[in-house]
């Protein structure tokens, strides 16, 4: 109940004590800083009809799916950035990207990258273990939206239309001992308040069953795409820092992780309110790091903070922040 009192009509008059609260129980648990990843685009080939993706099957978007070699170039583009996190995607598709591809690409990537997360399909508790076992140890997985009834209008067709199936992955990444796993509800999809709310009490059931993994929060909002899907439900700034301010009060031990969806000057302005993780040098294209000269444009969706990695740790610094590039190290056949 205190959850929803924040997130309430009312709570928006209280925005600036309820920053300053956010901010001394961020540095309290996270200190001044803020891990630093990029996303590495895999295959935008998609068996799904979701109909805000560019990466839906009704569009004619040019279809790419990476080599082993090309992987290797791709992480080559981004581990000369320093950054030693990575978060790999695919479309929906188990014929063109299956696990043992997946597994393939990790083989590869682990080379360069100290922590290697998964934003794919969602698996079997056995599928997420191997991949674990090739040296993943992140898990990112949105519902895009809890409103069932909404969920099946947006997913008319496609193996995504299994609304429960996506709900439990998260948990059944717990179950594999994923190191972290990674949430979110897409906002614009729904009443925010709504949606802001179950992905809090989603986030918050996880962190108190699975101690030993490590509970993060996304909040995209909805971006332009291939399909020219409009928000049904507008998200302003101030709806999205109510959203951060909300999480963190809720739950101070939470990550929450701001992305490139977002324009650099709020970017910055979010880093003091309850941030711990952003995304630098963006591409949302397959092969987008290294190849970015021949861009296709067919993004997953248009970002909005161009800015490089040395850009945002400048950034970062100059607001006395520290930009983490690496915060974990695998053993030998432990993760």
């Amino acid at each position: 109940m205190d959850f929803l009192a924040l997130l309430s009509p009312k709570a928006a008059a209280y925005l600036e004590p309820m920053a300053q609260k956010a901010h001394r129980l961020t540095v309290q648990h996270f200190g001044h800083t803020i891990l630093l990843y990029t996303p590495m685009y895999l295959s935008n080939y998609c068996t799904n009809r979701c109909v805000y993706c560019s990466f839906s099957a009704d569009h004619r978007v040019v279809r790419k799916k990476l080599t082993l070699e090309q992987v290797e170039k791709e992480a080559q583009s981004i581990a000369a950035t320093g950054l030693k996190h990575i978060l790999i995607l695919t479309g929906e598709s188990p014929e063109y990207s299956p696990v043992s591809y997946i597994a393939n690409c990790v083989q590869v990537l682990k080379e360069y990258f100290h922590s290697i997360s998964i934003e794919i399909y969602p698996l079997s508790t056995e599928d997420y273990a191997r991949l674990i076992g090739a040296g993943v140890d992140g898990l990112t997985i949105y519902q895009e939206v809890y409103d069932e009834e909404t969920y099946r209008q947006l997913h008319p067709r496609g193996p995504k239309r299994n609304y429960r199936f996506r709900l439990d992955a998260p948990e059944r990444g717990c179950q594999a001992k994923m190191r972290g796993v990674n949430i979110g509800a897409l906002l614009g999809l729904e009443d925010w308040r709504k949606e802001a709310f179950f992905t809090g009490m989603h986030a918050n059931y996880l962190q108190n069953k699975y101690l030993d993994t490590e509970i993060s929060v996304s909040i995209p909002r909805i971006r332009p795409n291939a399909g020219g899907f409009t928000p049904r439900f507008d998200v302003t700034d101030r709806h999205l820092v109510q959203i951060i301010l909300a999480l963190r009060l809720f739950m101070p031990r939470v990550g929450i992780t701001i992305s490139t969806r977002e324009r650099a000057e709020l970017r910055n302005h979010l880093v003091k309110l309850g941030i711990t993780k952003m995304s630098a040098g963006v591409s949302t294209e397959v092969g987008g790091h290294y190849n970015r000269e021949e861009s296709s444009g067919t993004g997953q969706f248009e970002i909005s903070d161009q800015r490089g990695v040395d850009e945002i740790r400048a950034m970062l610094l100059e607001m006395g922040y520290q930009p983490v590039f690496k915060d974990w190290q695998s053993l030998d056949g432990e993760n």
